[in-house]
């Protein structure tokens, strides 16, 4: 079993790091207004995604996409997540993605719509009693509830539907077939939650031991204290093991196998470890990780809603607990 990553990836990896450290670490406290990227800046960070090999990398090429694979996405993802200049939310700099139901639709199906799942036989539960369906979002009915601030800074808002008639030719797919759509989107959503959770750690290492290293009290070095010295050796070890699962479930679902439980995993463990992380690194920088001239409160704040967004933590382990106590005797 080869761990290492090809030689085009690895390149890859390396032309991220740098471009990274270079143009947008520097500038990182002034790119976004909110949640979005300022308009100079998105025009010219979509201008470096394109010049970069990585605009639309989520698009098949037959569609004029990048085509690239999930573990090419995985790397893509964890590097740009190194540092805050770019939304840890939304599009981001690589252009419109174009998310996976739109491979599964046909016609009109494909313009002005909201994906909606939809409990059709309430006794089979999840296994054949969700189906799933594409809803006009100028329907009769539908309308926009309340808008919510969030620590994050993004304003997600709330969907309101009042006798909403769906036609059966907006159902995408067999009736009872929800969920085996959902899953299929929801392990490449749970890659990307592991592989944005690799960048943040790293990032809170470099700046945790480039501050132990600096920072004197009562006449030693940060670094010098075993206190400090376990922190960070806990988070590089972690960090390694959350790299393993993330890139091995990307690898899975490339070569087209059955990775649910992996993609439950890698999930689970890489947005538990990337908070711990970025939560340490902020124990280690002392009272100047709280204010805003560093990106340590930030990702805190945005690596804490990864625990509970795409499936919460909790979820995670409920049926990672259901597989083991299925597979072991």
């Amino acid at each position: 079993m080869d761990f290492e990553l090809p030689e085009e990836l690895r390149i890859l990896k390396a032309t991220l790091r740098r471009f990274v450290d270079n143009e947008l670490i520097p500038i990182e406290r002034e790119t976004t207004d909110g949640e979005k990227l300022k308009p100079q800046y998105l025009e010219r960070f979509e201008r470096r995604a394109k010049e970069l090999g990585i605009w639309q990398l989520d698009v098949p090429t037959e569609y004029g996409g990048g085509g690239m694979s999930t573990l090419a996405r995985a790397v893509v993802w964890e590097e740009l997540a190194r540092t805050i200049a770019i939304p840890a939310r939304g599009e981001g700099i690589t252009g419109p993605s174009a998310r996976g139901i739109l491979y599964s639709l046909q016609g009109e199906m494909k313009e002005n719509f909201m994906q909606l799942m939809v409990a059709t036989d309430r006794t089979k539960g999840s296994r054949g009693g969700i189906s799933c369906f594409i809803v006009d979002m100028d329907a009769p009915g539908v309308k926009l509830g309340a808008c919510y601030e969030t620590m994050m800074g993004d304003k997600p808002w709330e969907i309101v539907l009042e006798d909403v008639r769906v036609p059966a030719s907006h159902r995408v797919g067999a009736e009872g077939e929800g969920m085996r759509f959902g899953q299929q989107w929801l392990n490449i959503g749970r890659v990307k939650h592991g592989a944005r959770a690799l960048g943040v750690a790293e990032r809170c290492i470099e700046m945790a031991t480039s501050y132990a290293k600096q920072r004197s009290t009562f006449g030693r070095l940060l670094a010098e204290r075993q206190a400090v010295q376990w922190m960070l050796a806990d988070m590089f070890i972690e960090l390694q093991a959350a790299r393993l699962l993330v890139y091995q479930t990307a690898t899975r679902l490339d070569q087209g196998e059955e990775a649910r439980e992996d993609a439950y995993v890698a999930k689970y463990y890489a947005d538990e470890m990337a908070f711990k992380a970025a939560d340490q690194c902020m124990q280690i920088h002392g009272g100047i990780a709280l204010t805003t001239d560093l990106p340590i409160e930030k990702m805190w704040r945005q690596q804490r809603s990864y625990r509970i967004t795409e499936g919460a933590s909790e979820v995670m382990k409920m049926v990672i607990a259901r597989h083991v106590l299925k597979t072991y005797s």
